[in-house]
């Protein structure tokens, strides 16, 4: 059984080690000293709803994700626990690498522009991901690479080009 909770709850205690320097993205108060294990469920599925939420391994819900899959717009939302809109999530349309724009709380404005999000090259076996912070307008290296697979229902977080893993959903 899953349950609310205000954020933030209690961490609890992962395998892995925490990261010697701290890393904001979104804001500071999603930030932990330690790592935390958490995982994507999908709560409901309908023909236009995605609501799917992310929770520790206790099963409190730390973020959900709530969006149209067959609207003009296309956006998503995460908000918190307690339903504060994080981020808007929306594609780019018309790009070659399915493109994705982040943007902070609910705007969709280039000025709240967090990050954006594209897969490394367009044909591929498992999903490959390069992340540019709005901060890295050139898109000369890439901020930060997911890997992973939908099928195992995993991946990894890296540091830009480097093999140093940020985080990792298993």
């Amino acid at each position: 059984m899953e349950h609310e909770q205000a954020y933030p709850p209690p961490a609890a205690p992962s395998a892995y080690p925490p990261l010697a320097t701290p890393l904001s993205v979104i804001g500071p108060q999603y930030c932990y000293p330690q790592p935390v294990d958490l995982a994507a469920v999908r709560k409901v599925l309908t023909i236009t709803e995605g609501n799917f939420a992310v929770t520790d391994i206790n099963g409190n819900i730390m973020f959900k994700i709530k969006g149209k899959f067959f609207s003009i717009h296309d956006r998503r939302l995460l908000t918190d626990a307690a339903g504060n809109p994080v981020c808007t999530l929306r594609p780019k349309i018309m790009t070659v690498h399915d493109r994705w724009q982040v943007f902070r709380g609910e705007s969709t404005e280039e000025k709240d522009l967090i990050f954006t999000v594209k897969r490394s090259s367009m044909i591929q076996l498992k999903t490959k991901l390069h992340v540019f912070l709005a901060t890295n307008p050139k898109e000369d290296v890439c901020d930060f690479r997911v890997e992973g697979s939908w099928l195992e229902r995993s991946c990894i977080i890296y540091s830009g080009e480097s093999n140093t893993i940020l985080a990792q959903v298993r």
